[in-house]
């Protein structure tokens, strides 16, 4: 074969493969078994500035930031030790001698012999996400040092684990020890106050049943016995279903507060006992007003005066020459926003000779504006009529200012956590779309249920069969169970069970001894041995034969299986993902297919939806594919025909997402401007094509057939499937020709060997 430059091999024409690597939105490179560098694409030496020259060897080492080259080195090093691919984070110069984060990775290229031969990697820019990392700790910093100052924590509770997080202000308020296992709830309801517990265990119940905010107010009890009382909030977050999944909320520390309300009551219960002293002792009551800044007053009913203790002429900056003795003289200094509230508060507690208590707001003379808290009793003479009104009046400027203070520093709080979350989210739902689910596009109910199902069976060991027509995207779903798998950093091994011959299969799955059969001249590992703690993923599953579908169950039940032509159990940890288009229980009732093996396999079902039960994803998927295959050739398409949009949404796609995909492909490729259309015939009239004969083919066209897929089968090798199979090039399901080379009678093994 021919050498392609800086060391790559071509099976053909080269030129063809030069334009791939040099134009793929990658920076990619290669080097030799030693680690010395032969090759960079195109947009890697674009992106350096360097020339090809320049960067052979060890001469790419100058577009690395000098404080991170040691260490991508010696993991270079390392790996070419151990002979494992690799991958490590560092700053890469661009030409403009600017410098970002990047992604280095590299794999090695084993020969027939198992020797390296070469080394092959990419580097992928991740400045974006290093900045947003950066952003959500900073945000994260703020939010913690917010805590700290307001003397608050955040938690969250998982209800389905019974986990439980607080922030590092949590550990300070609730006396929390590196010892101690405060994960679950029972930890923190076990610090309450024994009298607070059950009605505070009893309030979050009900929270959670209801799914409505929890409140609280409690005592926490120290290890050292100090007793702390705490205020704590939450908020349900639901499912899609509406199921409470987790409480978010946060706990502040009111032990001032409380102190400071248990005090100004205590005040008060002093002032109503001294009350029936006042008149005895009206000196010794001033003197305690005046250490408690506390005042009191008196309206007399018959003669309508007012009169005040000295206090109270200080607090509201009231002249002792003053006339003071009018009820309206003391509105006036209300403030006018709470005036009117007041008076129609007083005047009920008159009418209805009751005990009145109001909180309003006073204005000085010189405009400065004071809290009151103000209380006062009916007195009552001895026919029952009301005759006098007493009560007592503090200043509580500082408790009010105070809790304004907490209820902005809550808020706040508040407000940071809603961009945290956000925040969050953004970045989760970047990760999802970057490495969830990859290319499985829609937000269709139908899909929805398949991504959920996925999600759920994902982290399990679970054995999954995935069903659904030719096109519909199964290996998607199995990458996607894959890569959510415990096992994602293991082995995905992929076997397509339709395009292997049926006596070569069983060599395939479970590997051979030498001279198990004509041309077996060595031992060869089967793909269950290179899946090994990993994950192998059987496509067609349906097409195995009797006897491999024998030695599959086997593996399922006992988790060990037997090389071809050999004697000895190798026991195998591999999770199995199984894929067909077939109907299995008609192939059981036919008698092709294991009934035992079904329900061996059938553990956990995922059904993918056709494209025409999710018509809703079709625009999206147009969408992507366009913007997919308009960068790779290059064009700029801005919009796409709304009634080409229409069109594609009223066709069946038979072909499922294959069938759209490679219709999207066809057209960007006709595409001349800016705006992406769909030739309206090639969507007419693809379901009738098919049955437009009403009896068997003629001969002629049969030949003409016959011709056709042989030439294509040639020109693939006798590959059927893939993205250069014999289908693709047809343009046809992969599954539509199978049937064809059956009903023609063509063996495609022939021309495997063809060069």
């Amino acid at each position: 074969m021919a050498p392609l430059r800086h060391g790559f091999e071509e099976p053909g024409d080269g030129q063809d493969i030069h334009l791939v690597v040099d134009t793929i939105p990658t920076l990619a490179w290669s080097a030799g078994p030693d680690g010395s560098a032969d090759f960079f694409n195109q947009r890697w030496l674009d992106y350096t500035g360097l020339s090809a020259e320049q960067a052979l060897d060890s001469g790419w080492e100058v577009a690395i930031h000098p404080d991170d080259l040691p260490r991508i080195l010696e993991t270079f090093r390392q790996a070419l030790n151990s002979v494992k691919p690799y991958e490590v984070e560092g700053r890469f110069r661009r030409f403009d001698g600017e410098f970002r984060w990047f992604l280095f990775r590299g794999s090695p290229l084993r020969d027939r012999s198992g020797n390296v031969a070469k080394w092959y990697g990419t580097n992928t820019d991740l400045e974006e996400r290093k900045r947003a990392e950066d952003a959500l700790r900073a945000s994260e910093a703020f939010l913690l040092d917010a805590q700290r100052l307001t003397r608050t924590c955040s938690w969250r509770h998982e209800v389905l684990s019974g986990k439980v997080t607080v922030s590092p202000e949590g550990l300070v308020m609730y006396g929390i020890e590196p010892e101690d296992d405060a994960s679950l709830a029972d930890f923190y309801f076990g610090r309450m106050h024994p009298e607070d517990r059950p009605e505070v265990e009893q309030a979050y119940a009900a929270a959670l049943i209801g799914k409505t905010d929890f409140k609280a107010d409690f005592r926490v009890v120290l290890p050292d016995g100090t007793i702390k009382n705490t205020r704590s909030i939450g908020h349900p977050i639901l499912d899609e279903r509406g199921d409470v999944v987790e409480f978010v909320g946060a706990s502040i520390d009111v032990t001032e507060q409380h102190e400071a309300r248990a005090a100004l009551q205590t005040a008060f219960e002093q002032l109503k006992a001294e009350e029936t002293e006042l008149r005895r002792s009206e000196a010794d009551l001033h003197e305690a007003q005046r250490i408690s800044r506390t005042g009191s007053w008196k309206l007399d009913l018959l003669t309508g005066r007012v009169t005040v203790s000295p206090e109270v002429f200080r607090r509201y900056a009231v002249s002792p020459e003053e006339d003071t003795s009018s009820p309206e003289f003391w509105l006036e200094r209300i403030h006018p926003d709470d005036r009117q509230r007041v008076r129609a508060h007083f005047e009920r507690c008159l009418a209805e000779t009751a005990n009145y208590d109001d909180n309003y707001r006073i204005i000085l003379p010189d405009g400065t504006v004071k809290y009151q808290h103000s209380i006062g009793h009916p007195i009552l003479n001895g026919s029952g009529e009301l005759v006098e009104f007493l009560g007592t009046t503090i200043e509580i400027t500082e408790q009010v200012r105070a809790r304004i203070k907490l209820e902005k520093a809550f808020e706040e709080i508040k407000h940071l956590k809603d961009r945290l979350h956000d925040e969050n989210l953004a970045l989760k739902e970047e990760i999802d779309r970057a490495f969830m689910f990859e290319e499985i596009v829609g937000a269709s109910p139908a899909l929805q249920t398949v991504l959920s199902s996925i999600v759920k069976v994902a982290p399990t060991d679970s054995t999954v069969l995935i069903t659904g027509e030719t096109g519909t995207g199964k290996e998607l779903i199995a990458r996607a169970i894959y890569r959510r798998s415990k096992r994602s950093g293991q082995a995905f091994i992929s076997v397509n069970c339709a395009s292997i011959p049926s006596s070569l299969i069983a060599s395939e799955l479970f590997g051979h001894e030498k001279g198990a059969f004509t041309g077996a001249v060595q031992r060869r590992q089967g793909r269950f041995e290179m899946a090994h703690s990993g994950t192998i993923f059987l496509d067609e599953v349906g097409d195995l034969p009797a006897e491999t579908q024998i030695a599959l169950l086997r593996v399922l039940q006992e988790r060990q299986f037997e090389r071809v032509g050999g004697n000895r159990i190798i026991p195998t940890d591999v999770r199995v993902i199984a894929a067909t288009n077939r109907d299995l229980t008609e192939a059981i009732t036919a008698g092709t297919f294991r009934a035992d093996l079904f329900y061996r396999l059938n553990v956990f079902p995922i059904e993918v939806p056709p494209l025409r039960k999710r018509k809703e994803d079709i625009p999206m998927l147009v969408e992507y594919f366009v913007k997919r295959y308009a960068e790779k050739a290059g064009k700029q398409i801005r919009k796409i025909d709304r009634k080409s949009l229409e069109q594609c949404q009223l066709y069946p796609w038979p072909g499922n997402i294959r069938e759209l995909q490679n219709i999207v492909e066809r057209s960007v490729i006709l595409s001349s401007g800016d705006t992406f259309w769909i030739e309206k015939a090639w969507l007419v009239g693809r379901e009738a094509a098919r049955h437009e004969l009403p009896g068997p083919m003629p001969d002629t066209l049969q030949n003409q057939e016959r011709k056709i897929i042989e030439t294509a089968l040639a020109d693939s090798k006798g590959k059927v499937s893939g993205p250069e199979g014999a289908a693709a090039k047809l343009g046809i399901p992969r599954s539509t020709l199978e049937t064809k080379i059956k009903q023609l009678g063509i063996k495609k093994h022939r021309f495997i060997s063809k060069k």
